[in-house]
């Protein structure tokens, strides 16, 4: 039908220039403006900041970003501290406990700081690159205490020795019996810091208007050397389970309201869970049995179980966060706040049962780099343990090989039958009310450190006749316009998000929304057509940012994308849960693997069944080994296959693991690689 005629499909119209941020004051649609920047910060400023807004649809309007900042070789983070200005940058103490080698830190900052970015400016040849964390509630305003701002160099009361297992995550139940020890009730846990200053949560997932702050008498004071969030150590832990405990027992729903823990008020809790698999005085798979032997539900005595406990609770806000994609600062602080809390004879065993789908999945992105190099810096005996991922069946992830450009012969073109180019069918669910993000990673295979060039996407929107204008390298453009940005995409020639090769990002608006006010697009199906235009040969792989909603969080309407192929095997028959090499779909399953957790030293977990089957003995969620999918073009050191796996299912029919609940005396099953990766860490704590 042609366009004009009723019924015609509109034309989608043209793209418009990114606008100046109005925190930042940088032109997002300039040359060079995305070289160290954060693209997910440009569009978070196209979009007013409208992807971090409250419950209630209140804007986030932060007073200062927090960012976690890559330095040059030869700037140490006191030299960061030295050049700049508090009043528009502030780092926490700790970073400054690592020695001249740490280039990693997170900080606060405001416009002076971007302003400081510019040549001939005191930042400019000292900062490689930032990356976003979540600009909302406390973490969008100063630090209460600062590397900067006079006061003695902050030093921890309490730090834990020999055996330490260090937990980052959510809702650990800190009088669950599983973490104390002896008829006394003797806490094993050294020191627990939570990033939250409010009774309930706030941001996506509040419940309420005006949060109620949490009482530092009760939460514990602020950690001096973080700036934020309360800290208990083990001396007040232990003052209040004694004041607590009634005729030798404790009364654990009593101690959750003393120390404002609201939310154990649920059955469940992710990190109450995943400490008990790691560190609680059971192992998982003696509770099984077989055919040959009764289930072992007698204590361990092994050295997990004895081991001092350190406990990071992330801040809900982040754990709302559908994408996952802002926990950079948040994990970096809380990784940066155990270690500093670990006696230089310890033996460390961080689990950090989370992370996300997108990112360059080769160790290059900014958190993946910066825990590997805290860890170093920190000289201490330690390793990081994290699960794979459960994303294996999501199709979220794509990958071709795109062929040069056709060659011309006696001024005729020559035919390549399109492959220099792949089409991506991007589905968007309606009644999703949070943003959607791609990321596409380019690459000259064989020769990654190659500049590339001459590529180009082109974004067609659902019932659109015809596609945008083709965005080349280099360029970055809004849809339809910055007054309403329903789409964009950023394509940096190198980005900041991860190296080598570079990165575009394709982002777009919710489908869905309960204010009047928030900018919405077209839910169906968006095509993504890559084109090489090059000389050379270039592989591309295409990741969907996770988008659903966590454990223990109240519904924030996020709802997961995902890419469609026809040849895509979706038909659930044996064989049908693998990716097969002939198969020529572009929408893959190897290759979707959590994207922090392919860093240097990092051990990657997948996920068995503990009664295997004979066809498969892998869990269908998890990355697997061998690589079914290995003849696959990849790009440089590209981590697809798990470093080691454990138990995350019984069987084929009953799909996850038992562990704690909130309460002494509950049991629940959780599924995930996440309940995988801690019986790795107890693993690692055993050996020694």
């Amino acid at each position: 039908m042609k366009a004009g005629r009723p019924g015609a499909r509109p034309a989608p119209g043209q793209w418009a220039h990114l606008p100046r941020g109005s925190f930042t004051g940088i032109d997002w649609s300039a040359p060079g403006a995305l070289e160290r920047s954060d693209p997910y910060l440009a569009w978070a400023e196209t979009t007013g900041f409208a992807g971090f807004r409250d419950a209630y649809g209140r804007e986030a309007a932060p007073q200062w970003l927090p960012l976690l900042i890559e330095l040059a070789p030869d700037c140490s983070v006191a030299d960061l501290v030295a050049a700049a200005d508090p009043a528009w940058l502030q780092v926490p103490k700790v970073y400054l406990a690592f020695g001249a080698g740490l280039r990693f830190c997170t900080a606060r900052a405001r416009r002076g700081f971007f302003d400081a970015l510019q040549p001939g400016c005191p930042l400019h040849d000292r900062v490689l690159r930032y990356d976003l964390g979540l600009p909302v509630g406390h973490h969008a305003r100063p630090l209460a205490r600062h590397a900067a701002d006079g006061g003695p160099p902050a030093s921890p009361a309490h730090r834990a020795r020999g055996d330490v297992v260090i937990v980052i995550d959510d809702g650990l139940a800190l009088a669950h019996a599983d973490f104390l020890s002896g008829p006394d009730h003797r806490t094993r846990v050294a020191a627990f810091w939570r990033q939250n200053e409010t009774q309930g949560p706030h941001g996506r997932a509040a419940i309420s208007r005006t949060p109620t702050p949490l009482e530092p008498a009760r939460a514990g004071p602020l950690p001096a050397d973080l700036g934020y969030g309360h800290e208990l150590a083990r001396p007040a832990i232990q003052a209040a389970i004694a004041a607590h405990t009634h005729q030798g027992r404790v009364d654990e729903d009593a101690l959750c309201r003393h120390w404002q823990l609201w939310e154990l008020n649920h059955a469940a809790q992710h990190g109450t869970h995943v400490g008990s698999l790691a560190a609680g005085p059971r192992v998982y798979s003696r509770t099984m049995g077989t055919e040959d032997s009764p289930p072992d539900w007698r204590p361990a005595h092994d050295r997990a179980s004895r081991a001092d406990l350190l406990v990071a609770q992330l801040d809900w806000a982040s754990v709302a966060d559908s994408s996952g994609g802002a926990l950079s600062v948040s994990v970096m602080d809380a990784l940066a706040w155990a270690l500093s809390r670990c006696d230089s004879d310890a033996c460390v065993t961080v689990n950090l049962s989370w992370g996300a789908l997108a990112g360059p999945h080769n160790g290059s992105s900014m958190l993946e780099a910066g825990m590997a190099q805290l860890i170093a810096s920190s000289e201490l005996d330690c390793e990081l343990v994290m699960p794979a991922g459960n994303a294996y069946q999501a199709r979220t992830h794509a990958n071709a090989l795109l062929a040069p450009r056709p060659k011309t012969r006696k001024g005729r073109q020559v035919d390549t039958d399109g492959r220099n180019q792949a089409m991506l069918h991007w589905c968007r669910p309606p009644d999703d009310h949070s943003q959607s993000f791609l990321e596409l990673w380019f690459e000259v295979p064989g020769e990654p450190a190659r500049s590339l060039t001459d590529l180009e996407i082109e974004l067609t929107p659902p019932g659109a006749s015809a596609p945008l204008p083709a965005i080349r390298l280099g360029q970055s453009r809004v849809w339809p316009s910055a007054a309403a940005p329903q789409a964009a995409i950023l394509f940096a020639p190198h980005s900041a998000l991860g190296h080598p090769g570079t990165c575009a990002l394709i982002a777009l608006a919710p489908t869905a929304s309960w204010f009047r006010d928030t900018v919405t697009t077209q839910a169906g199906r968006w095509r993504v057509c890559v084109v090489n235009r090059s000389g050379d040969r270039v592989v591309v792989d295409a990741y969907i940012e996770r988008d659903d909603v966590p454990l223990g969080v109240p519904d924030t309407g996020s709802r997961q994308s995902w890419l469609e192929d026809p040849h895509y095997d979706t038909s659930g028959g044996p064989g049908g849960f693998i990716d097969h090499p002939d198969n020529p779909s572009l929408v893959r399953r190897s290759g979707s693997f959590n994207d922090i957790a392919t860093g240097t030293g990092t051990v990657s977990v997948g996920g068995i069944r503990y009664f295997a089957s004979a066809l498969d003995p892998m869990a269908r969620y998890s990355p697997r080994a061998p690589d079914p999918d290995a003849g696959r073009p990849e790009r440089a050191r590209v981590q697809k296959v798990p470093d080691r796996f454990a138990v995350s299912d019984d069987h084929a029919t009953l799909w996850g693991v038992r562990s704690a609940g909130t309460r002494s005396a509950a049991r629940v099953r959780l599924v995930g690689t996440s309940m995988a990766a801690p019986q790795v860490a107890r693993d690692r704590v055993n050996r020694g």
